[in-house]
């Protein structure tokens, strides 16, 4: 642990939580409910908390969302433009039949059109689940069986490289809109048919507990799970992005996750404009001028990225950064993985603020655990359960579970009851049911808590280590590596070994400007030794010019073992597609 980052009262300037441990024992569900308008008799629509009652109540000329293009293309979306276009949008999918219920599928890039689709299809009370525009053919074509789609909204690109082949084998599949003004036969084209529509549609009165969105695991170990939320969830987004990402009416807000995920829309759609700010939606990928220049130029104040990106910022050095103006920042977060230590010592030194660190998973819906603005941030935690949030440290046992002491390492654990926790596995209830044992839902992410509350993230079960009787998790080993000087990236894993079990072997790419050789070897080992311990250490570090990744970035340590220990990898066009 690199210390902790100490804030003054109050924070990061106008913390929504001033006190976040007193809000936690006061914290109630009312507080939360209160933020939303709902719809008559106890309707309740995440479309209409999003767009429609912003207008209602004369915010209409705000822009809800900047969009940039790729190239210099640039539009600007307010909540008035959006909610007419989602109107039009709910029109088009009424006009073809489409029914309360049916499952509108969404896979495109960070186009308008996306946030149309997603928004459109809720106001309709259809479900919305998003696609990673990056996926091959079968990945798309399993998530689409899987959730019987009854519509896909895609570009012409994309439908040609990877729908057209095997489209009309959906057989629930009524309906393909390509974005633009043409579309390939027996598709319809959405521009023209959004130009038809009218702009006039009254939202559905869907129900708190009634099916909004279906977000897929990254299906990395297996056949991916449909995880199904309600359109209760926008209560928990809504406080949520509150709470732990600062997000309050006209804040200027850029979250970098693709829409394809779970972040891109809990965070990137739904949460933000619930909460009326301005977003920004950069079409492009990662580039660190532009990623620089975007911050500076339109003068973001709130900004959510990923460990992967900030990494990489990291690798381009300091001095990168000094050609820019970052003085409108004023809150930075992270997530889809752990954040190491030096990344927030790092933003903070370079930004003048850390990246406070958070987790949720697919499952949860929204955030869980953070770094909220107002407390001191210990880089390297995860921070303290939300307000309304309930967690532990469990061990599984041959009856159930049981609570596990401040300091020791387990299964972190939350009790169910959050407005955002999905509510079931798309047809596989058992699969579910598993996931809950004496009243707790298991992660099945290992973590600790401190006696001070705060929580570690140790690393998923199957990626522990065990050596010498020590149990490992590689997030810590990595995090310690990449303070050394040279290290860019780390990926370890525990190769066997006849007298300790396993032993811990580490896979690193060096920073720009360092060679690598036997002196540099024993340096980072040394390095390491000396923060680590030689029991936890790396026994051996292997140079490499690049890290098997995801398609998002994650370091595919499953994928690194199998290579070293000759195991089958797999099918790897399926492991490279995992969130961010």
């Amino acid at each position: 642990m690199l210390g902790t980052i100490r804030k003054e009262s109050g924070g990061t300037r106008g913390a929504s939580l001033p006190h976040p441990d007193e809000t936690r024992e006061t914290f109630t569900w009312d507080i939360a409910e209160a933020m939303l308008d709902g719809l008559p008799d106890g309707a309740l629509n995440i479309a209409h908390e999003a767009v429609d009652r912003h207008v209602a109540a004369g915010q209409g000329a705000q822009v809800a969302i900047r969009w940039l293009g790729k190239g210099d293309a640039r539009e600007e979306i307010t909540y008035a433009d959006l909610a007419e276009r989602t109107s039009r949008f709910a029109n088009v999918l009424k006009a073809h039949g489409l029914e309360r219920g049916d499952s509108v599928f969404g896979l495109m890039g960070r186009v308008p059109e996306l946030y149309v689709t997603a928004l459109g299809t809720l106001k309709a009370g259809l479900i919305f689940t998003p696609l990673f525009s990056a996926f091959g053919p079968e990945p798309i074509r399993t998530r689409m069986e899987i959730g019987s789609a009854k519509a896909l909204v895609t570009t012409e690109t994309l439908y040609r490289r990877k729908i057209a082949k095997w489209c009309a084998e959906i057989p629930t599949l009524k309906l393909v809109l390509i974005v633009g003004d043409e579309a390939p036969e027996g598709c319809v084209a959405l521009a023209p048919a959004m130009a038809e529509a009218s702009p006039d549609f009254e939202t559905a009165r869907t129900m708190p507990e009634d099916r909004a969105l279906i977000h897929f695991t990254s299906g990395t170990t297996g056949k991916p799970k449909g995880a199904v939320h309600v359109h209760k969830a926008v209560m928990y987004h809504a406080i949520s992005g509150r709470y732990a990402l600062e997000l309050t009416p006209g804040t200027i807000y850029w979250c970098t996750a693709d829409p394809g995920w779970v972040t891109g829309t809990s965070y990137g759609i739904i949460s933000p404009l619930v909460n009326r700010v301005t977003m920004i939606v950069d079409e492009a990928e990662f580039d660190l001028d532009r990623w620089y220049t975007t911050v500076e130029q339109e003068k973001v104040e709130v900004w959510y990225s990923a460990p992967t990106a900030i990494r990489m910022m990291m690798r381009a050095g300091d001095d990168a950064t000094k050609p820019y103006d970052f003085s409108g920042l004023r809150f930075l977060a992270s997530v889809g993985e752990p954040l190491n230590p030096e990344a927030v010592v790092w933003s903070n030194r370079v930004f003048g603020k850390p990246f406070h660190d958070n987790w949720w998973q697919t499952e949860t819906g929204g955030i869980m655990i953070a770094n909220l603005a107002a407390a001191d941030v210990r880089p390297g935690s995860m921070g303290k359960p939300m307000p309304g949030i309930k967690a532990g440290i469990v061990e599984r046992t041959s009856t159930g579970v049981k609570e596990l002491a401040d300091g020791d390492i387990g299964e972190l654990a939350l009790r169910p009851g959050w407005p955002s926790m999905m509510r079931t596995y798309l047809d596989e209830q058992a699969r579910y049911d598993k996931c809950f044992v004496d009243g707790w839902y298991l992660s099945g992410d290992l973590a600790m808590r401190d006696k001070d509350g705060y929580y570690w993230f140790v690393g998923r079960a199957d990626d522990l280590i065990k050596s010498s009787g020590h149990l490992v998790g590689p997030f810590e080993v990595e995090s310690a590596l990449i303070e050394h000087e040279a290290v860019a990236e780390a990926g370890v894993i525990g190769v066997p070994d006849e007298t300790a079990g396993e032993v811990i072997k580490a896979f690193v790419t060096l920073k720009p400007g360092y060679t690598p050789d036997e002196e540099l070897e024993r340096s980072i080992r040394g390095h390491a030794r000396k923060k680590l311990g030689p029991a936890v250490a790396p026994r051996e570090i292997v140079f490499r010019n690049t890290l098997p990744k995801t398609r998002s970035g994650k370091i595919m340590r499953r994928l690194l073992k199998a290579r070293e220990l000759g195991l089958p990898e797999g099918d790897i066009s399926t492991l490279e597609t995992d969130e961010t």
